[in-house]
């Protein structure tokens, strides 16, 4: 049975393009300038919020929950964990219950890092992002953002 390609019509193109040219260039920004002002990565600073959400109390999480969260392959957490640890901001802890788990533990060291850059970074995201949307324009954001994650979940 052939199908037939329902391409995207001119309009569709055009706003395709331009959230991947957004996505590509805002996250390529954000990461320079957070680098440039704190020493983090946009990487590192997307586990210490991780670690640092209301829902992670103690600042410690499983490998695979932080795997989840981030939406990242086990191979990338590892690796990012081992730089981060290799510079003190996390910790990695055996679980006692499953021998191939790990928890990463948040430092005071990381505690510190994420305190110190947040003020920034929050800043940045504002300028570049937000300060040019009206209200409506946020809410509609936040609407589609919601449309797609569902559809992405299903």
């Amino acid at each position: 049975m052939s199908t037939t390609t329902r391409w995207l019509d001119d309009e569709e193109q055009q706003a395709w393009r331009a959230w991947i040219d957004v996505n590509a260039q805002l996250t390529a920004r954000l990461n320079r300038e957070l680098q440039a002002a704190s020493g983090l990565s946009i990487s590192d600073y997307e586990i210490l919020v991780a670690l640092t959400d209301r829902d992670v109390p103690d600042r410690t999480l499983r490998m695979y929950e932080l795997g989840e969260r981030l939406q990242w392959e086990k191979s990338r957490v590892s690796k990012q964990v081992s730089r981060m640890e290799a510079r003190g901001l996390v910790e990695r802890r055996h679980c006692a219950d499953d021998r191939r788990g790990a928890f990463v533990d948040l430092t005071d060291a990381g505690q510190a890092a994420i305190d110190a850059a947040a003020p920034g970074h929050v800043a940045l995201v504002r300028e570049l992002f937000f300060d040019g949307l009206n209200a409506d324009q946020v809410r509609s954001l936040g609407r589609f953002a919601t449309t797609v994650l569902g559809r992405l979940a299903d």
